[in-house]
């Protein structure tokens, strides 16, 4: 098969995802109506055409965003993993390599997977409370004493 080639997204084994066609960001573009949708989510592609329909959000949510890179909606919604298994039915295809984002490039401190550091969360606002402790404990016998 071509790349770029459509093919049927029937039922898809985990092999024949990681085989997938590929696809350019510019290919995926096109197929942004009612007619054909294709979302790109996590660097696949989804023919989501036959679930507009029947989408809980109603269909004007997906072709909101057809034919471009739908990742950061579809984490921020907070989809179950039920819906992130029909996502499976729906796989057609892999986004093009040089057409993927640099993960980690938005925000230094998420970590790969999209969860806030240790750091940022936890140390640090800890320890910034610690030294304005020490720093109010300071001043206040310093005071007395004066």
């Amino acid at each position: 098969m071509e790349p770029g080639e459509r093919r049927e997204a029937g039922g898809c084994a985990a092999a024949e995802e990681a085989a997938g066609p590929v696809f350019t960001l510019e290919e995926v573009g096109k197929r942004n109506s009612s007619q054909e949708a294709w979302l790109v989510i996590h660097g696949r592609v989804y023919d989501v055409t036959r679930f507009l329909e029947e989408h809980p959000g109603g269909e004007e949510v997906l072709l909101e965003q057809a034919g471009r890179d739908a990742t950061e909606s579809f984490e921020d919604v907070g989809h179950s993993t039920d819906a992130r298994e029909m996502l499976k039915q729906y796989y057609i295809g892999e986004i093009h390599p040089h057409d993927r984002k640099k993960e980690g490039s938005k925000d230094p401190s998420m970590t790969s997977s999209g969860q806030a550091s240790f750091w940022s969360t936890w140390l640090i606002p800890i320890f910034g409370a610690l030294v304005i402790g020490l720093m109010y404990r300071y001043y206040m016998l310093d005071g007395r004493t004066s």
